[in-house]
């Protein structure tokens, strides 16, 4: 039996969590912050429920055979503390975050072990260990035979995940989806703020920076790139809140730096200017 420890059980976190649980296959284990009895998703087939073994302390885990990281990207320090103690010399960890830094937020870990993670799962969490997961839900990693083992945890879960051979082309395309959420933090809005003209312009602007320092990094990304991802979030649900207002309206630390601060500190490294998702990082931020 294949031995897996989730870190972090926010939205994403939990509903990941609920679909290994429900595979036979695993041994799963929630490493948390704050200790719940049991596990309640609310998916697009079905309620998952169950009394999953949770964690508190780090000091508590073992080794296991997969970690799959799913805190914030804000709070690498606190998953670091948990692999200390989950890492094994056959240990394969995944990254499920934002931004396009997954590896450089752990310089500890050995490359060869690492899965980075791009995923498309939109929940929010009511409570600890109760979430609504909004519709189907995908994740990108790199090929190779790491990325198919990650693939394989999957197999019994209606999570799309796929291989790509060019990760970090698909990495800045999500990002550019991410800073353009920022107008939802900004205007304290649900998505369908994008309907309002001036906002889907402010949207597109955040993702023409993307775009272009995406490129300077070496992605590949098409000038339509800024259209496509207004139309993405017309066609979404209005009432739709992103983690990134959640957050905000939460009074929570916010992921503004990975997903809008990142492309201001890149551009800089290229000698160009993102003013745009550096206001958006700075007022979510400290707001």
């Amino acid at each position: 039996m294949t031995r897996v420890a989730v870190v972090g059980a926010g939205a994403v976190g939990a509903t990941v969590g609920a679909w290994l649980i429900h595979d036979d296959r695993l041994d799963v284990s929630l490493c948390v912050r704050t200790q719940f009895e049991r596990l309640r998703v609310e998916t697009p087939t079905g309620v998952l429920e169950s009394r999953p073994r949770i964690l508190s302390a780090p000091a508590a885990a073992t080794p296991v055979d997969w970690v799959i990281v799913v805190t914030k990207a804000y709070d690498a320090d606190g998953a670091s503390l948990w692999l200390e103690h989950l890492m094994g010399p056959d240990t394969r960890v995944a990254i499920l975050q934002n931004g396009v830094e997954h590896l450089s937020r752990f310089p500890a870990l050995p490359s060869d072990c690492v899965v980075p993670a791009i995923v498309d799962i939109p929940a929010e969490r009511s409570a600890p260990g109760v979430v609504v997961q909004r519709r189907s839900s995908s994740m990108i990693v790199p090929a190779g035979p790491n990325g198919e083992a990650f693939v394989d945890l999957f197999a019994h879960s209606p999570i799309d995940v796929r291989v790509t051979g060019d990760w970090l082309t698909a990495a800045w395309k999500k990002l550019a989806i991410n800073c353009a959420g920022a107008a939802s933090a900004l205007t304290l809005k649900p998505a369908g703020i994008v309907n309002d003209a001036e906002v889907a312009d402010l949207m597109r602007a955040l993702v023409r920076e993307c775009v272009m320092v995406g490129r300077a990094e070496g992605a590949a990304l098409d000038d339509a790139l800024a259209d496509e991802v207004v139309e993405g979030y017309r066609a979404g649900p209005a009432d739709s809140v992103n983690s990134i207002l959640a957050d905000r309206l939460a009074g929570r630390p916010t992921e503004a730096d990975a997903r809008n601060g990142v492309i201001a500190r890149l551009a800089r490294r290229h000698g160009m200017h993102a003013p745009l998702n550096w206001m958006a990082d700075i007022v979510v931020r400290k707001s």
